[in-house]
């Protein structure tokens, strides 16, 4: 046995489908990690050869095949060096979630996740089979056990592997992002070292894929429970691990990174799902429009970050209803940033569809239709920029008015991607700040001011809303927490207020069924998470401690 064991961590950024890219990058990697870091071993995330999550490409049996052929090709090039890689495997009437370790052009072990996670964002039941054997190699003579994600975060699995011989566990993980999950990832793990004194490497995913954001932060837990290694937050890289061997196996303390604050992380994990989303899908940068509030600000601010400030450009599309200081606002940002800075008025557009609808409406009085045809003026100049340009239309809107439906169809909702469709209002102050306290670049009149939607004179968001200190808590508890109306109201707030939210949550999924994708940072998030009918008789702000009121 080896007196001591070198095992890389391969934290790295796989692009879903791109089977032989990945496979590519996973060679490099290996020779990388032997070549220059001296490894014994290298540990790659779950699924790392198709991405992850592939959904219904598993579906497909070519899918299969590709993969299967990767896998061979990366025992054909890589030698000298242990690979446990995570891949898809067909076996035994079947599919798993499977990981191999292959050496010198041979699988000496294969594991298949046993924990199926079947809830919030994964549906892995959908399409893999659960595995019941454990899996230990050795490793320079290091009884080495290997487990796959969900199964650290259940009992069992991690024991198997030590009643099998493991002295030392890798888990390999494609463990997405909300707020607060490091430390609930390091809690869960060193549970699981309690039960088998056995130190874990937790390898994950890095990298925007669709919603999901994998923030990486893989890390080495040793057998007393004290986190030895982390490397950080949202940074592709291969991080070396080195054990010591004797009777027990112990890492070697090394860098460990600082687990961040919320606002950020928060703010980098929206910069990198922009970044991957844009770059991923082929888009040559990003266009946005540029209102002079705060939700565009911020948006635009997360653009620049993840993509350049050459490749972004912010239009500024001025009614009759603008304030001044919103275009002034606008442009100072834009200079600040340092982005192309247009201005197109939407006037004319404006008065040709009141023109072309004049007999429609004879007699109708004025409404929010009006306003809503000022969003669409803009949605309009805003996708025909995109065509011309190539670049992807970032819509601006939050998770507040995406929950109440205070948004318009086809017009400020349109666009490709949405970065901050999960961030309510109350926290896009707080990233807006955190931003700021970086670089001054968002002007403080845009934070000072009251929020406005500007599509009608003296228009002020609390006109048709409660004041976002009160929407937000009430709708992470309705939305997030699925808190019934009573026992919202009986945490304090009005209940009228309380029937009129979910009354607007309820009523507007049609809107939201139909909004871009956007990245999740909540526990629950609209899309992926919280899957609501859109044609539903149930209505939840009409029950309270009595039978349905009808409707």
């Amino acid at each position: 046995m080896a007196s001591s064991l070198r095992i890389v961590m391969a934290q790295l950024d796989m692009l879903v489908g791109d089977i032989s890219g990945n496979a590519r990058r996973i060679v490099e990697a290996c020779a990388r990690a032997r070549d220059e870091l001296g490894a014994h071993a290298i540990v790659f995330p779950e699924l790392a050869l198709t991405g992850y999550p592939p959904e219904d490409l598993l579906l497909r049996g070519g899918f299969h095949l590709h993969a299967l052929a990767a896998l061979e090709r990366i025992k054909r090039n890589v030698h000298g060096i242990h690979v446990i890689v995570g891949h898809p495997q067909q076996a035994m009437g079947g599919v798993f979630n499977a990981a191999s370790v292959i050496r010198d052009g041979r699988i000496v072990g294969s594991y298949y996740k046993q924990h199926l996670p079947n809830y919030s964002v994964f549906d892995e039941k959908r399409y893999f089979a659960s595995g019941a054997e454990p899996c230990v190699v050795e490793i320079e003579g290091v009884p080495v056990g290997v487990t796959i994600c969900e199964d650290i975060w259940m009992p069992g699995s991690a024991q198997q592997a030590r009643d099998a011989g493991a002295q030392v566990l890798v888990n390999l993980n494609a463990s997405p992002f909300h707020a607060g999950k490091g430390r609930e990832r390091e809690a869960v793990v060193r549970e699981r070292v309690q039960e088998t004194g056995l130190p874990v490497l937790y390898v994950n995913l890095v990298g925007g894929q669709d919603e999901l954001v994998f923030d990486g932060e893989s890390f080495v837990v040793n057998a007393e429970g004290e986190v030895t290694q982390r490397a950080p937050a949202c940074v592709e890289g291969l991080y070396p691990v080195d054990l010591e061997v004797a009777e027990t196996v112990r890492p070697v303390a090394a860098a460990c990174s600082p687990i961040l604050d919320e606002e950020a992380s928060i703010y980098q994990v929206l910069v990198l799902g922009v970044r991957d989303y844009t770059r991923k899908n082929g888009f040559s940068g990003a266009v946005l429009g540029l209102s002079g509030g705060v939700d565009s600000a911020l948006a635009l601010t997360i653009a620049v970050d993840a993509l350049g400030a050459d490749q972004v450009e912010a239009i500024m599309m001025p009614s009759r209803y603008t304030a001044d200081m919103s275009l002034e606002d606008a442009e100072a940002l834009s200079r600040h940033l340092g982005v192309a800075h247009n201005v197109i008025p939407i006037e004319p557009a404006f008065d040709a569809f009141l023109n072309m609808l004049e007999a429609e409406f004879a007699d109708r009085p004025a409404d929010a239709t009006e306003e809503n045809i000022q969003a669409r003026c803009r949605g309009i100049v805003l996708m025909a920029i995109s065509n011309k340009t190539g670049r992807i239309l970032l819509s601006t809107g939050n998770k507040s008015e995406m929950s109440v439906g205070y948004a318009t169809l086809y017009g400020d909702m349109a666009g490709g991607f949405a970065p901050v469709k999960d961030v309510p209002k109350t926290l896009v102050y707080r990233l807006a700040h955190y931003r700021n306290r970086q670089s001054e670049v968002i002007p403080q009149r845009i934070l000072e001011r009251p929020p406005s939607a500007e599509l009608s004179a003296d228009q002020k968001d609390e006109d048709s809303l409660p004041p976002y200190e009160v929407l937000d808590p009430i709708l992470e508890r309705y939305v997030e927490r699925d808190f019934s109306v009573e026992q919202i109201v009986a945490a304090g707030f009005e209940e009228a207020t309380v029937r009129e939210v979910a009354r607007m949550v309820d009523r507007n999924e049609y809107k939201r069924r139909q909004a871009p994708p956007g990245v999740r940072i909540t526990r629950r998030a609209f899309g992926r998470d919280r899957r609501y009918p859109i044609t539903s008789g149930y209505v939840a702000s009409e029950f309270m401690d009595g039978p349905h009121k009808g409707r």
